[in-house]
């Protein structure tokens, strides 16, 4: 029989306890994501999904949604890294750029933001163009949206529109399909949102285009993008990257992941890609 002494005894229950203890830290290490709440909280939930299980799958690790109540709680919960990975718009990108000061870096973005789109949309057989709302109540998103507040203020501005001179009254519904229901409902007489989410209802037969319709689509400009914060360990930002980029529409799984993200596939981005929507920000009064 061999006898430990007790310092022996002692050291290697002291050995035992530390790697239990680092095996269980790392099993319990949870990689979070979060969402701009430009959708109803269901749709980001149901988008959420199959996207946190191809991570995990990648990571080696579980991946959980954090949900927030509107985009200035986005920003806060990735700059004070609350969470690892954000879905920005493009504005919300910036805001969170500035915020700290530029320590956070865009990792991927759909193909379609490269040069994405606003909509602006009525019930009213007399508008046809931007001026002819002058008068009017006209809805936007979320004050912090890119695509359904900033990007067409800028283009309203650029046509000689004031939202704040021009307008009745203006409304921010507070998300996308919040917009299409005000207009629908006539609560407002125009709207203007994300155009991805309003060809999506237009397909999905969720508006009737005989009573609502598209009367004015911007010119492009960048908009969407995956974030992390900067101090993210340099090996995972780039298994988070590749894992992104690597999406395929060949898979069953990339498929559903990439129609439900309602993208082609992702690519890569940087920080300049925003510069532009900074410059419109800033033009606007609204950073």
């Amino acid at each position: 029989m061999i006898s430990l002494s007790p310092s022996r005894t002692l050291r290697s229950l002291l050995t035992c306890a530390l790697l239990a203890f680092g095996a269980l830290a790392h099993a319990q290490q949870v990689f979070r994501i979060t969402a701009i709440p430009d959708e109803s909280p269901t749709e980001l939930a149901r988008k959420a999904e199959p996207l946190m299980k191809y991570l995990e799958s990648k990571l080696g690790m579980p991946v959980v949604f954090t949900p927030v109540t509107d985009y200035a709680a986005s920003v806060e919960a990735l700059i004070n890294k609350k969470v690892d990975l954000a879905w920005f718009g493009g504005f919300t990108f910036v805001q969170a750029h500035v915020r700290s000061g530029g320590k956070v870096v865009p990792v991927a973005q759909r193909e379609e933001d490269e040069r994405f789109r606003s909509v602006f949309i009525t019930g009213d057989p007399a508008i046809q163009t931007l001026a002819d709302l002058k008068g009017k109540d006209v809805s936007f998103g979320s004050q912090s949206s890119t695509s359904g507040h900033l990007m067409p203020r800028s283009f309203l501005l650029q046509a000689g529109v004031d939202p704040d001179k021009d307008f009745r009254r203006v409304a921010y519904s507070g998300a996308h399909d919040a917009t299409i229901a005000a207009v629908a409902s006539g609560k407002v007489q125009a709207g203007a949102l994300n155009i991805s989410v309003w060809e999506k209802f237009v397909a999905d037969k969720k508006v009737d285009t005989a009573k609502v319709r598209a009367f004015y689509t911007t010119p492009p400009y960048y908009d969407y993008n995956w974030t992390v914060h900067a101090d993210m360990p340099a090996a995972l930002r780039e298994k988070l990257t590749q894992a992104l980029l690597s999406l395929s529409r060949d898979s069953t799984e990339g498929k559903q992941i990439l129609d439900l993200q309602r993208a082609t596939r992702f690519v890569p981005t940087r920080a300049e890609n925003y510069k532009g929507i900074e410059a419109a920000a800033r033009s606007a009064g609204l950073l």
